[in-house]
C-alpha cells in the first residue's frame, strides 16, 4: 500500500481533508509533500510498483525535488529506467532520490548516484569553518551526469553542510 505524508485517500483524489490541510498550514507538511504525494498516487494507478512505495517527504529547492523514499523503493527505481522516467516525468525540474533515514554520508552518496565516491571527509577551512570534502572517482567532463552545483546547493539547504567537490583522475 502506498505510504505518503498525506492521507492516501487525499493523494488519490487530489484533495486535502481538514486534518491534512491543518498539517500543511501548521508547517508539519510542505506543499512539496502534498504535490509529490498526489503525483505518486496518480502514477500508482498505472504502475503497480509505485503502489508499494513509502515516501517520507519531499523537499523542493528551486527546480529540484528531493524525494525521501525507503531503501527498497530507491533500489527498485534505480533498477528500472522506465520507473525513474515515469517519476521524473511528473515533476518539473530534476528529481533526486534519497533514503529517508540516511546519514549525511549516505545522503551525499544518494545525490551522486550513479557516480562512485572515493571519500567523504570533514575538513577544517581557515577561520574554523568545517567543510565536507567529497572526492569523486574519475575526472570531470562536460558529460558528467550530475550537476555538482545543484548537489552542493541541496546539501547546504537540507543538511546545512558546505561541501567541496573534487574529482580524482584515475592514473
Amino acid at each position: 500500500m502506498l505510504q505518503v505524508p498525506i492521507c492516501v485517500f487525499d493523494a488519490k483524489n487530489s484533495v486535502l481533508c481538514p486534518q491534512c490541510e491543518s498539517k500543511l498550514e501548521s508547517g508539519q507538511l510542505t506543499q512539496a509533500d502534498v504535490d509529490a504525494s498526489m503525483k505518486l498516487a496518480k502514477l500508482a494507478k498505472t504502475i503497480p510498483e509505485i503502489e508499494k512505495f513509502s515516501m517520507n517527504s519531499c523537499r523542493q529547492i528551486g527546480l529540484n525535488h528531493v524525494l525521501y523514499l525507503s531503501k527498497h523503493d530507491i533500489d527498485a527505481t534505480r533498477k528500472s529506467r522506465t520507473l525513474y522516467r515515469a517519476i521524473s516525468g511528473e515533476f518539473s525540474g530534476k528529481v533526486w532520490l534519497v533514503e529517508s533515514e540516511a546519514s549525511d554520508r549516505k545522503f551525499i552518496e544518494d545525490l551522486f548516484f550513479p557516480a562512485k565516491l572515493l571519500s567523504i571527509n570533514a575538513v577544517w577551512a581557515p577561520g574554523g569553518l568545517q567543510k565536507t570534502k567529497v572526492i569523486v572517482s574519475g575526472k570531470w567532463t562536460s558529460r558528467f551526469p550530475i550537476d555538482t552545483e545543484q548537489v552542493a546547493k541541496i546539501v547546504k539547504e537540507l543538511r546545512q553542510l558546505d561541501i567541496v567537490i573534487e574529482f580524482e583522475e584515475k592514473k
